[in-house]
């Protein structure tokens, strides 16, 4: 269940103490997990448009939804933060280096964006929220198992201290967006379909649209290929299977297996 109060208390900037980012210039992380990490870090900076997109529809009309946002952005900047160290530590470019860019790229894109979620919310009322709400659900426990699957792939210590902690505030990510997912689709068979539809028809794995296909290709495959990371993808289909309205997607089995050969 999800606690406006208990958020409030203790959100806060990514605790990083301890973490001696120097370490990976003597133990440097594998190019594949490094180049997942360049796809996360890119993400999580993106959180602020992906929340601009909700604020134009009702989401801003609602206290509790408002006031998770802001929290989850203020969140999920310090997780960029974070990521962008190591890659520092790999003389890379992070920050601001390689978020301007990205922006610059994808800008016609994103333009239409909110226009899109505000229309999106006029024609479909309140249960567009339930779209909202589920998507965020998925992309968050999608967003938690890619960073247990990264610690369990690389097994490198300072790397897994530092996901470990990130994904503690994750948890609390879903639990917001689960629980409003799960009220929306209990609230109205109208939403169960409109989100069943969306889903099947439009959903993608998290930074899809932002970032360039080979990467989202390759992160797919380094961190969910196998049997081992099929299991983890498949964990999460249960979990949307366990949502009012939503059995039987295998919402993440099927974008592995397309992104597989």
């Amino acid at each position: 269940m999800f606690d406006l109060d208990d958020l409030k208390k203790n959100t806060a900037r990514l605790d990083v103490s301890g973490i001696d980012f120097s370490t990976f210039k003597d133990q440097p992380l594998s190019p594949g997990a490094l180049r997942c990490l360049r796809y996360m870090h890119d993400v999580e900076y993106h959180t602020v448009c992906y929340m601009r997109d909700l604020l134009v529809t009702k989401a801003h009309q609602d206290h509790e939804i408002a006031s998770f946002l802001a929290f989850w952005c203020f969140e999920e900047y310090w997780h960029g933060e974070a990521i962008g160290q190591i890659l520092e530590a790999h003389e890379e470019s992070a920050h601001g280096a390689r978020v301007q860019p990205l922006r610059a790229r994808i800008r016609r894109r994103e333009a239409l964006k909110p226009w899109l979620h505000s229309v999106g919310s006029i024609v479909a009322g309140r249960e567009w929220m339930a779209v909202h709400m589920t998507w965020g659900a998925v992309n968050e426990w999608t967003t938690q198992a890619g960073y247990a699957r990264l610690a369990a792939t690389e097994r490198h210590p300072v790397l897994t201290d530092l996901l470990k902690r990130i994904m503690r505030q994750e948890g609390r990510h879903i639990d917001f967006y689960a629980t409003h997912a799960r009220a929306g689709l209990e609230a109205s068979g109208r939403a169960r379909r409109l989100v069943r539809f969306a889903l099947a028809r439009a959903w993608s794995p998290v930074g899809a649209g932002v970032m360039p296909e080979a990467e989202l290709t390759h992160l797919t495959r380094f961190l969910f290929g196998g049997a081992v990371g099929l299991a983890a993808a498949q964990r999460i289909d249960r979990q949307v299977d366990r949502l009012p309205g939503l059995q039987g997607l295998e919402l993440l089995e099927r974008s592995i297996l397309a992104r597989a050969a």
